[in-house]
């Protein structure tokens, strides 16, 4: 089986934590039966030494040819994007830039990591459709891509053949979006395993979330949530999760949106998917148990949360992910 080809376009002033991720999480990715899923190439305009933001440079032996037959391109931040004076200040692509850019396959997919966003906009890849980009470069990139529908907000987007990452810590998140879209839940979950680091966080949770790590001596809502995982096939009710933590409702929804992003209802829904997509792949169970073991009580309410989420029916999710040695018994 040809491996999926990742090619990762990278520029002076690269931040290497962020070719690092995506070197890291596509090449963990394996099948069912061992075999390497995706092959990872780093490409620059030219090849030879490209400078960091930090005290060392990456020796990059291919340059953009090699993004003629990748089939998924992603370009990373680099530092230069924070710099007065440089192309993005005037939204405008180097002649080096567009004709790299131009050997790119038409269907191939492309995704960006942080300020890489302004490269992908500046190359008329973005127009009319969502995008994001770190929270910081915000209103630079309204002002130079009105066009652009910008999503200050969130994590990142999916565009089908475009996307974007609003940071570094949210390109794990992208990568492991796009292998769960191509290979399925357990693929990419066992991929987050490999690499210690949470299977998944919605593309539409905030970006930045002014407290993160509750306060020396505050209450959590991890408790409560870590309960939850344990119970998602019964009814849970914000007043039986705040109980856990000893809260009120307001103080306890009010802590998990600070904690989390999201709130508690949300994030029962994403859990929820998330189980449904693991039986699904991993299970013979038909989806009227699958919607009660995950906690959506019938299979309409699972078809419509799934749909709701993916745009497919269980039916055919369990048709594309489900792994080998699976036999499947009545699937409604």
């Amino acid at each position: 089986m040809r491996r999926h080809r990742v090619a990762v376009l990278v520029r002076h002033g690269l931040l290497p934590i962020e070719v690092g991720i995506v070197h890291r999480i596509f090449g963990e990715a394996r099948s069912a039966s061992g075999e390497w899923l995706y092959e990872v190439v780093t490409c620059a305009l030219e090849p030879g030494e490209v400078r960091t933001d930090a005290d060392f440079t990456l020796n990059v032996a291919h340059g953009a040819e090699a993004l003629e037959e990748a089939d998924t391109v992603v370009l990373p931040a680099s530092g230069v994007d924070y710099d007065p004076g440089t192309e993005r200040s005037a939204g405008r692509l180097s002649p080096t830039m567009a004709d790299a850019l131009r050997r790119i396959r038409p269907g191939t997919r492309i995704a960006s990591i942080c300020t890489g966003a302004f490269v992908l906009a500046a190359a008329g890849l973005l127009d009319g459709r969502r995008a994001t980009t770190h929270w910081r470069s915000v209103d630079d990139f309204r002002r130079l891509f009105p066009a652009v529908e910008l999503d200050a907000d969130v994590l990142y987007t999916d565009e089908g053949d475009v996307l974007t990452a609003a940071g570094v810590a949210s390109g794990i998140d992208l990568c492991l979006h796009m292998i769960r879209c191509d290979h399925g839940a357990a693929v990419a979950n066992d991929v987050a395993r490999r690499t210690v680091v949470p299977p998944h966080r919605e593309g539409g949770q905030a970006q930045y979330i002014r407290r993160p790590v509750p306060e020396p001596q505050a209450s959590s809502t991890g408790t409560a949530r870590a309960w939850a995982l344990e119970h998602l096939d019964r009814p849970l009710s914000l007043r039986e999760l705040a109980a856990r933590e000893s809260m009120s409702v307001r103080t306890f929804t009010r802590r998990f949106r600070e904690e989390v992003g999201i709130s508690p209802l949300q994030w029962l829904t994403q859990q929820r998917i998330e189980r449904a997509r693991q039986l699904l792949e991993e299970t013979d169970l038909t989806v009227d148990r699958i919607a009660a073991e995950a906690g959506f009580g019938t299979a309409a309410s699972l078809r419509l949360h799934l749909h709701s989420a993916l745009g497919v029916s269980p039916r055919a999710y369990r048709s594309t992910f489900r792994g080998p040695g699976v036999e499947l018994t009545v699937v409604s």
